[in-house]
Order: structure tokens, then sequence, then C-alpha cells
């Protein structure tokens, strides 16, 4: 007998990085890692759930910045150029570990296949465009797909209405340019809220959006249902609060199914570990520092030093990862049928994570993702999995709130995006929004070279609010390339706004900075003047 609903929910994000100035660049390797550790594997795993008979459901964001990626050619030509060579060094790693370190050879095998089919379906099945394979799922009715703000702007942060709303319009209008239509929800930035902001969400069409437990816990009144059902804020906006015990068992490396000593170690790899270093130069990056390549051949092992780590063995882990699933599965079932006693309704248990963290840091979370649904379908009829939006159409009827103020950072906050590193950021960038605001009221008709310079304005401007340089600039990852990008465009806006102010536009520049930037080609500046 049904006793409840399981909705999880992946939210796969990466900031807008893009390079052709450059033959070579070191954070585009951020897109292809995604793409062969994360984007393809859940491709593969979803896909074969779907041609087995399995009805599963799951919600996934991809933000606007991820898909503009996805469907650039530039990017898609120098990720296949990047598979290529793994390619290449999955055959010379099969021979070299038949040859000489047999503990390894198995974990070699895996990686051939691997990035051999990472190759066939991103070439030959999808055309280069990946994008392709999730919105089949999602007219099939496997997934929903959610969008996010347009460069995962951190909204409680913006200085005025105007930028708030048009994050969520070119959001909405860069959806139905990759999926054929609106979307129903959004994934806030950083689950970052604060009240009001839902007026924006309901002028986009947009009816539920996902939380941190505190935004429902310390909203008013106090929820009747805790986090296990929605609340409807003010404007018609359902909200949905994910549950902590569900989070930490998937997510945390000490407590949760990462951590097993079967699985994957993620810091060994062989960028670092081939002593021979003419053999492993030809796949680092032109400046020849050992990095990472994506060949792990160790697992966890357990609290020991990275030298003795021992070998990993796959089938060892896909054994595990199914034994992870029963777990998930025996957890939920109990945890719903607790729930459904005390709230004389069908609870919902709300699972979101980082899209990334299945496959690239927990190597085996797309395969524990498919035993999870196929044990779900197979073995147990009490736990259903849905999307928000199914849970809306079973219960319309849910408890009025308004939400606190919260995000899923730290503390649960803003402190990771405003502290005494980030702070200068806002000057700039609130001077900048007002700006945007003022032009497009200023120039109701554009046409031509202004109207190119207005709608690159507002480029500079969304990719300047990005949450992610703040995040990276907190956590002390890649600062330097944070800060960087960050002024750049800045500077880009600026240097935009004064030849526009004066009537004199520098074309030549203009296009330099246009082959650049070059997200959200269906952009209409006028959206900052709703």
């Amino acid at each position: 007998m049904e006793t409840g609903f399981l909705s999880l929910v992946l939210h796969a994000h990466l900031p807008f990085v893009r390079h052709p100035e450059y033959p070579d660049f070191l954070e585009e390797d951020w897109l292809y890692e995604a793409i062969s550790e994360t984007y393809i594997p859940l491709l593969v795993a979803f896909q074969t759930l779907r041609d087995e008979g399995v009805k599963f459901r799951l919600t996934m964001s991809m933000t606007p910045p991820l898909c503009e990626m996805l469907s650039d050619p530039l990017l898609q030509e120098r990720y296949v150029n990047h598979l290529d060579k793994l390619c290449e060094l999955a055959e010379k790693e099969v021979a070299r570990t038949k040859k000489e370190a047999m503990d390894f050879h198995s974990a070699a095998l895996m990686y051939q296949r691997h990035f051999n089919e990472c190759r066939n379906l991103f070439e030959n099945k999808y055309n280069r465009n990946i994008i392709r394979g999730f919105k089949e799922l999602q007219d099939d009715g496997f997934l929903e797909i959610i969008t996010c703000g347009a460069t995962h702007g951190f909204l409680p942060l913006m200085s005025n209405d105007q930028v708030k709303r048009a994050q969520i319009q070119i959001a909405k209008s860069n959806y139905r340019k990759h999926f054929g239509r609106d979307p129903r929800g959004i994934w806030l930035a950083e689950c970052a809220f604060n009240p009001g902001d839902d007026r924006f969400l309901k002028e986009a069409g947009i009816q539920f959006f996902i939380s941190d437990a505190h935004a429902i816990l310390y909203g008013s009144p106090r929820p009747k249902r805790g986090i296990y059902a929605p609340i409807i804020t003010p404007n018609g906006i359902g909200v949905f609060a994910r549950d902590t015990e569900t989070s930490e068992q998937v997510w945390s490396s000490e407590i949760g199914y990462p951590g097993d000593p079967l699985y994957r170690e993620f810091y060994r790899d062989l960028g670092y570990d081939m002593w021979d270093f003419e053999y492993i130069k030809p796949y680092l990056h032109d400046d020849g520092v050992r990095r990472n390549i994506g060949y792990k051949y160790h697992r966890i092992t357990g609290k020991v030093d990275l030298h003795q780590k021992e070998p990993y063995v796959p089938e060892w882990a896909q054994e595990r990862a199914a034994d992870h699933a029963s777990n998930f599965m025996h957890n939920r079932r109990a945890q719903a049928d607790h729930l459904n006693d005390k709230f004389g309704r069908k609870p919902l248990i709300l699972a979101p994570y980082d899209a990334e963290l299945f496959g690239h840091w927990w190597f085996e979370g797309p395969h524990f993702l498919y035993y999870l649904f196929k044990k779900l379908h197979y073995d147990q009829d009490e736990i259903r999995a849905i999307s928000p939006i199914d849970y809306l159409q079973i219960y319309p009827e849910n408890q009025n709130q308004i939400p606190s103020a919260s995000s899923w950072g730290a503390e649960g906050y803003n402190r990771v995006w405003i502290n005494h590193q980030t702070d200068w950021m806002y000057i700039h960038q609130n001077v900048a929004e007002h700006r945007m605001v003022e032009l497009a009221a200023r120039h109701p008709h554009a046409e031509g070279l202004l109207l190119r310079a207005l709608n690159q304005a507002a480029r500079e401007l969304l990719l300047a609010q990005s949450s992610d340089w703040a995040f990276i600039i907190t956590t002390g990852t890649m600062v330097q390339y944070a800060v960087k990008r960050f002024k750049d465009h800045i500077h880009r806006f600026t240097k935009l706004y004064e030849m526009i102010s004066s009537g004199e536009i520098d074309e030549t520049w203009l296009a330099a900075v246009e082959s650049k930037d070059t997200i959200f080609q269906e952009i209409d500046y006028h959206v900052y003047a709703m």
C-alpha cells in the first residue's frame, strides 16, 4: 500500500566558461569533466531504465549557463578533442596495466568502455548536443526539468526589482529555446530566498521552487506538516523543502554512502601518479603542470594516507552501490510509514543534491540511482517517486505561509556569498544593476549598433551577477580566476555604459566582446524596463 512519495532533485549547474581567445583553457575542463563523469552517465542510467520498462520520475534543474555551454559549437568541438585524448590514453592504459599493473587492469578496461561510450553517444546519438537526450526523457514523462536564474544570480543580494525580474524572465526564455516549452519549476540559485521574491516567479508562470528546510520551518505561520508537504507563498508558489536526513545519507563523505571503502578515491589520479612524465604529458594542459585527468585507480580503502590506498575494483563498487540503494529505499519506506501515521496525508520526502555529486565526486552515484529506481519499481509498493509538480496535482490544497529568508549555504543565510572577502563585489554589481535599468529606460527603441551594445551590456551584467564568483572566492578555490572574471564583466559593462551614454560606440571592440561572451543570443535588453 502506498504510504508516501520520494522526490529526488538534481541541480545541474556550471558557471559560463568559454575562452575562444585561447586554444587551451584550464577552467573549460569543468564542463568536459562534468559531461563525461556526470551528465552522460546520468543519461545512460535514465535511458537504460526507460528501455527496461522501469517507471521512474526525477526532477533535474539544467541551468541556463549550462545549457548555453552544452549547445555551443566551440565547446562541443573542444570536448570532442578532449575526449579523443582520453580514448587514446585508454588504449595505452589497457596495454600498460595488462603488462605491468594487473591490479589496475579491470579499472583500465572500465575507463576504455566508458570513454568510448561517451564518444559514441556524444558524436553519433546526440550530434554533440546532449540536451536532446534530457529533453527526450522529459517529453516521455520521466524527467521534470526545471530552470534557474539566468546566470545563477543570488537574488537576495541584487539591488532592485528590475534586475531580479530579468534573471527570471531571461531564464524562462532560454528554457523555452532549449526545451520547447515553459518551465514549471525553478531552482533558485543557492536555494536563496527573500520574502517577496516569489512575485517574480508568479509573473513567469513558475509553480514551485526548492528551498532548504529552515525556509519552511522558520516561516510564518509555523508549518503544520513540517517539511514533508509544500507550503504556498502569498503569490501562490509552492515551496518544497529539503529533508536533511535524506540529504546527509547520500552526500556526506563522513556518514553517507560516498565514503564507503570500496568506492573510487577521488584524490588519487594518474595525472599525479604516473612516474613517467613523458608518458602522461600529452594528456595535460599546454603548461605541462600535473593535474587530475580522470583516470583514478584506487579505492577509498579507509582512513589511511593517500599512498596507502588500495586498487579500485569496479565490480565490487557496483555491488556496493546496489546495496546502498536497497538501504536507502528501506529507510525511506520506514520514514514515510512513520510520517503517514503522524500527518494523515502521504508525506513527500524531498532529496535535492548537486548533480555533479553523482559521477564526478561520487563515481558510483549514477549506478546508485539506477539501482534505486529499479528497486522502487520492482521490490516495493509503499514509496512512489514523483516530481514536486506531481504533488501539487495530487494535493492542490496546501498551507499558506511566508517562508523565511534562507539559503542552503553554511549557516543557512547569505554569509557564504557576502563576507569580508566578497563585500567589495556588490558595490560594483549594484551600480551596474542601476545603470542597466537606466539604459533600458533611456533607449526604448534601439536599433543597429546601439541595440547590439545594449544587449551586450545586459550579457555582461548577467555574467557578473553569477553567484559562482563569490562562492569560489569564499571557498578558496580558483580565486584568481573568479576575481578576474567578475572584474572583466564589470569592466566591459562599464565601458559599454560609457560608450552608449556618449553616443560613440567602438564597433571593433564591441565585436570582440560579443565573440567572447556569447551567452543568450536571444536576449532582449527591454526586459530591464519591465
